[in-house]
C-alpha cells in the first residue's frame, strides 16, 4: 500500500509485550509533525510494555481500513494519531473488537480526548498509553455511520459542510463560518419520534450527543455520560442574535442545559423525517443530506485506553 512503518521492536521477550499499531493522520491540526511524534514515541514508549508499529495514512477511509486490519491481526491497541477525524475512522475499524482505541490527540477540535480526560500534550498522551488502563464506552451511529461524540443534523451540519469544503483549516476558520452561515441559515419542521412520543417542531440545530462536547470545550450536552448506554439529544428551535451569544456563552460555560433556547431529552434510539433536506454529520465530518435519519446507541461496544483517574 506504500505505507510508512517504523518497526522498532522485536525480539525473545514478544510474548510479554503488548502489540500496538500508531495510525498518523499527517494532515490532521495546522502543523502535525509526522518526524517528531515518531521521535517522541521512540523515546517514550514504555519498549519493556510494547512491541509497537507506525502507519501513515494516505487517503479518508485509510486509517478504518488499517485498524480493521489490526484488529484481525491481534494487535491489543491502536492509537489514532490526529483529529475528532482520525479518531472516528480508527475507532469504527475497532467497535465490537477487542482491541482497544488509544489517542493522541493532534486535532482543531479534540472532543473525544478532551471527555476521556485524555491530555492534549502528545507526552503526556503517551505516558496515558504507558498506563493501560482500560474502559467500555458507548458508540452510536447515524444512517449508519458510527459516531462517538456528537453528530447532528441543522446548523452545525452546514457549518461542517462549509468547514469541509475550506481550504483553510482550524479554529479561527471555524468561527468564521459560523457567523457566515447564521447570517443566512433558516430553520426548517421536522418530526421526532422517540420513545413513544412524536414532536413535530422547527430545527435550528438537533444534536445526538454521546459525549458531552462538540470539541474545543464546547459543551453542546454537559450531562452527557459516554458509558450510560443513552443518547442525550439537543434540540434548538429558532435563534436570533442574542439568543445565539446567550447560546454561545452556554456551550463554553456548561451552563447550556440552563438555556430557554435549547430542549434535551434522552433516549436509546431517535427516528427524524423532514420534508426538506438536511445536511448531517458524525463527529463534526459532513457526511452528506438525508430527509430520514435513524440514530441508535451501541452500549459498551469500545475499549478505550483513558487515565487511572477515569476507570
Amino acid at each position: 500500500m506504500g505505507c510508512y512503518y517504523f518497526i522498532t521492536s522485536r525480539g525473545v521477550s514478544d510474548c510479554m509485550q503488548t502489540r500496538i499499531l500508531f495510525i498518523i493522520n499527517p494532515k490532521s491540526g495546522s502543523s502535525l509533525g509526522r518526524v517528531d511524534v515518531v521521535a517522541l514515541l521512540h523515546q517514550q514508549i514504555d519498549k519493556s510494555l510494547f512491541l509497537y508499529d507506525i502507519v501513515v495514512t494516505e487517503h479518508a477511509g485509510h486509517a478504518t481500513e488499517l485498524a480493521q486490519k489490526a484488529a484481525a491481526d491481534f494487535y491489543a491497541v491502536v492509537c489514532a494519531v490526529g483529529g475528532d477525524g482520525t479518531v472516528n475512522e480508527v475507532a469504527r475499524g475497532l467497535v465490537f473488537t477487542d482491541t482497544a482505541l488509544a489517542i493522541l490527540p493532534h486535532g482543531s477540535g479534540n472532543g473525544l480526548a478532551r471527555h476521556l480526560g485524555i491530555p492534549l500534550q502528545i507526552s503526556q498522551a503517551i505516558a496515558v498509553i504507558n498506563q493501560q488502563y482500560r474502559s467500555r464506552i458507548d458508540s452510536c451511529t447515524i444512517n449508519s455511520h458510527p459516531f462517538f461524540c456528537t453528530a447532528g443534523i441543522g446548523f452545525d451540519a452546514q457549518v461542517s459542510s462549509a468547514f469541509a469544503s475550506s481550504l483553510k483549516r482550524g479554529l479561527r476558520t471555524y468561527v468564521r463560518l459560523v457567523w457566515q452561515e447564521f447570517l443566512k441559515y433558516i430553520p426548517k419542521p421536522i418530526v421526532l419520534n422517540f420513545n413513544g412520543q412524536e414532536i413535530n417542531t422547527y430545527c435550528f440545530v438537533l444534536a445526538f450527543a454521546n459525549a458531552s462536547q462538540y470539541g474545543n470545550n464546547a459543551y453542546i450536552a454537559p450531562m452527557a455520560d459516554i458509558r450510560d448506554g443513552l443518547l442525550d439529544i439537543c434540540l434548538i428551535q429558532h435563534l436570533n442574535f442574542r439568543k445565539a451569544l446567550s447560546i454561545s456563552y452556554g456551550l463554553l460555560s456548561k451552563q447550556i442545559a440552563t438555556s430557554p433556547d435549547a430542549r434535551f431529552f434522552q433516549t436509546t434510539s431517535i427516528q427524524v423525517q423532514s420534508q426538506d433536506f438536511f445536511k448531517f454529520h458524525a463527529d463534526g465530518e459532513f457526511m452528506g443530506e438525508a430527509k430520514s435519519f435513524t440514530v441508535e446507541i451501541r452500549p459498551s461496544s469500545l475499549q478505550v485506553i483513558i487515565p487511572e483517574s477515569k476507570t
